[in-house]
């Protein structure tokens, strides 16, 4: 049984795998949290002894500063920690830093988002053959399990396909993932998870039509759909990781993934693009000063962390599955509402942070009990759902199908 969890970030999903991490600290042992900023990592800390989430208050939980970018530095730090299991909710410019640490270290590597490089938006698809799986062959010849993309999405949604796939349809034609935040933060404008890595998804949109990929642009094509628990909403075509990794796994003609947007988020979005706010290209302003747009906006936004105490509402993510079951047309939507104000309630945290952290601990679980040990690099429907979602439903984030 494997146990020790390094979870490198102290961002809003780091908050909430801290949180989930130490309520089943009886299964995954020790917790480090550590990030650039150990400040951060504390306030996580003291957030998880105010709400009495240590379940074994024998098991360490601690804190530690760390560049994750320096491989040598994550490999002293995995060692002295004595870590299993590293859970990477950092930005998504380390992912490959901390896979080569644990790829040296021969210990268990999860992330919750695809690998970007500062300079280099939505390239060319599937994402993850440009860095991810040109390590796969390494991690099976070490033994060294890699999870990826172990969020909500990515990560159940991908699931969802899988149970699909081994419960409920024999062919598929077409995977509609759709998520929707009917909530109210009370920001003039936010971004629920990092607004860089936010803004950055946003450039063009790469789909999968009839077996193959196709270029979109950003908010042009929208449909509307009424959801279970948050009603009648309008989703756009968007580009997204899991695209990258079902359309080599799943069986399906088209594979699409629609997010929500309210008007006065795409008016915003707009106004900062067409002016260059959301250019990942640096700039020299008249004092000489070398910044990045986008860093910039990033910087003035409010932190996803920050609007968890004020928010109300609700989301709703899910799949519209339509395919044949014994000849005949079958379509089923698999789904999770989650609520803000019931998620703050339990780990001080926002709906969208709760949907994408918990996912994680669930998959450390599943590995440290040696269901998903699978000592090789997966994308998660490569996995058996059934114990994943099974777990999930007593964490928090019950599956509904209908």
């Amino acid at each position: 049984m494997k146990k020790n969890v390094l979870i490198i970030g102290a961002g809003a999903v780091s908050h909430v795998a801290a949180h989930k991490c130490a309520q089943n600290n009886d299964i995954l042992g020790d917790i480090c949290i550590a990030s650039r900023t150990q400040k951060k990592c504390d306030e996580i800390i003291e957030s998880i002894r105010r709400k009495n989430s240590l379940k074994d208050k024998t098991k360490k939980i601690y804190s530690r500063q760390i560049n994750a970018l320096d491989i040598p530095s994550t490999v002293r730090m995995i060692k002295e920690t004595g870590s299993t299991i590293v859970i990477n909710l950092g930005a998504s410019f380390v992912n490959m830093s901390v896979l080569e640490a644990c790829l040296e270290t021969g210990v268990v590597y999860m992330d919750t988002a695809i690998h970007e490089e500062p300079d280099k938006v939505c390239e060319n698809p599937p994402w993850y053959a440009n860095y991810e799986w040109k390590r796969k062959d390494r991690c099976k010849q070490k033994g060294v399990t890699a999870i990826l993309g172990v969020g909500f999405d990515p990560g159940v949604v991908n699931a969802y396909c899988t149970i699909a796939v081994k419960h409920y349809v024999d062919k598929i034609d077409t995977i509609d993932i759709m998520d929707v935040n009917a909530g109210n933060h009370g920001k003039y404008f936010a971004t629920n998870f990092d607004p860089e890595i936010n803004f950055r998804e946003f450039k063009k949109v790469w789909t999968w039509i009839d077996r193959k990929w196709v270029e979109e642009e950003v908010h042009k094509i929208k449909k509307i759909y009424d959801f279970p628990a948050v009603g009648i909403q309008t989703v756009y075509l968007t580009g997204h990781d899991e695209l990258h990794s079902l359309s080599k796994n799943i069986d399906a003609n088209s594979i699409r993934f629609w997010m929500g947007f309210s008007d006065h988020y795409i008016n915003c979005f707009t106004v900062l693009k067409n002016i260059g706010l959301l250019s990942e290209k640096p700039v020299r302003t008249a004092e000489g000063l070398t910044v990045v747009p986008l860093k910039v906006v990033k910087a003035v936004l409010p932190d996803p962390q920050s609007l968890a105490p004020n928010y109300t509402g609700k989301t709703c993510i899910g799949n519209l599955i339509k395919g044949k079951k014994n000849g005949k047309d079958k379509e089923i939507f698999i789904y999770n509402v989650c609520d803000h104000k019931e998620c703050y309630n339990e780990v001080e945290s926002q709906a969208i942070s709760y949907t994408a952290g918990v996912p994680s601990v669930a998959a450390a679980m599943l590995v440290s009990k040696g269901v998903w040990d699978v000592k090789t690099m997966v994308n998660v429907e490569e996995l058996d759902p059934d114990p994943f979602i099974e777990l999930l439903n007593k964490m928090g984030l019950p599956t509904e199908i209908r």
